[in-house]
């Protein structure tokens, strides 16, 4: 058996960055052969890849960088926060940015595929599930290409933006909008780039909740009149609770679940459509105004839109795309 040094531990460690007491194991059990040594540790990586699939990774870093006319927004996920914030873990993540933009790759699945010392991208994330013991993967990879590209990473890693604009010239500007695109959320460039899917579901969402409010201010004014509180009545848990209290009685409990049922029932069978769909009308213009960048108020100036806050900068001036990706979201 092959005599096991520290040294030899030690420089297995700085060539796989696995913990010293794994490397000791992995060249005891290959007896001193440091390939088969750093075989066996990728292999340990592998197993434990399949054991942690079905885990959650709701942490991790995220980046964004420009590189000429491209932009580029990365999200490489973990299990905890303790490794999120790790110093390697954010460099490992910079360091396929990097590469990704430097090869002009566009797609999740071609950074997955690109090679960084002979190795591939998926191989190398295999290796930092070993290294680490815990779920690790490439989540999200965004790009941008426009004739100028901006980008921004807010403190702690956990969101980033990147935006693209026609002309170059502005980079305030274009720093500010990405910093814009984070701190506000848009779903979309501008009420047209709404994917239809989701004007739909909120068109649906507007009508039955404007409907809603109109059948529930209508059974409120009927508590209102014969005396009855509608807070103490909203609900069947509130109904026995208030009760119980001695805040309303059992006869004005069941008269106030008899009105309930009957003016919820006669309202919404004379809801004036025209007016609802006006009413939801409305909805979603706010829904446009607050969550489509050119329609937000700009974070810097209140009372101005991104879209006239551009086109007061320079009237040729035009934001063409953007990319966010924050944890969680």
């Amino acid at each position: 058996m092959a005599n096991i040094t520290a040294s030899d531990v030690n420089k297995l460690r700085q060539l796989t960055g696995v913990g010293m007491m794994d490397c000791k194991k992995a060249l005891v059990e290959c007896d001193g052969d440091f390939d088969k040594a750093i075989e066996l540790l990728r292999q340990k990586g592998q197993k434990m890849a399949a054991k942690r699939a079905d885990r959650d990774a709701n942490e991790g870093c995220v980046l964004a960088k420009t590189n000429g006319n491209i932009g580029a927004v990365i999200m490489i996920s973990c299990e905890t926060d303790f490794v999120a914030t790790n110093e390697g873990f954010v460099a490992f993540t910079k360091s396929i940015l990097d590469n990704a933009l430097n090869a002009g790759l566009k797609t999740k699945d071609e950074v997955l595929a690109m090679t960084i010392d002979g190795r591939a991208v998926a191989d190398l994330i295999t290796d930092q599930i070993g290294k680490i013991g815990e779920k690790i993967e490439l989540a999200h990879y965004e790009v941008v290409e426009a004739p100028a590209v901006y980008s921004y990473v807010h403190p702690g890693n956990r969101m980033a933006s990147v935006v693209g604009m026609n002309n170059a010239g502005f980079d305030e500007v274009g720093h500010n909008i990405a910093m814009q695109v984070v701190a506000m959320r848009p779903v979309a460039l501008d009420e047209e780039s709404v994917p239809q899917e989701v004007k739909d579901s909120e068109l649906r969402v507007a009508i039955e909740k404007t409907k809603e409010e109109l059948v529930n201010k209508a059974v409120d004014a009927a508590l209102h009149k014969v005396g009855i509180n509608p807070a103490h009545v909203d609900s069947e848990d509130h109904i026995n609770s208030n009760m119980a209290k001695g805040w309303i009685t059992e006869e004005q409990a069941n008269q106030a679940r008899e009105i309930k049922e009957k003016v919820a029932a006669e309202k919404m069978a004379s809801l004036d459509e025209k007016m609802i769909n006006n009413i939801a009308n409305g909805r979603m213009k706010k829904f446009y105004q607050e969550n489509t960048l050119m329609n937000q108020e700009y974070i810097m100036e209140s009372k101005v839109s991104v879209k006239d806050f551009v086109a007061k900068t320079n009237k040729e001036l035009k934001v063409v795309n953007f990319k966010r990706l924050e944890l969680g979201a």
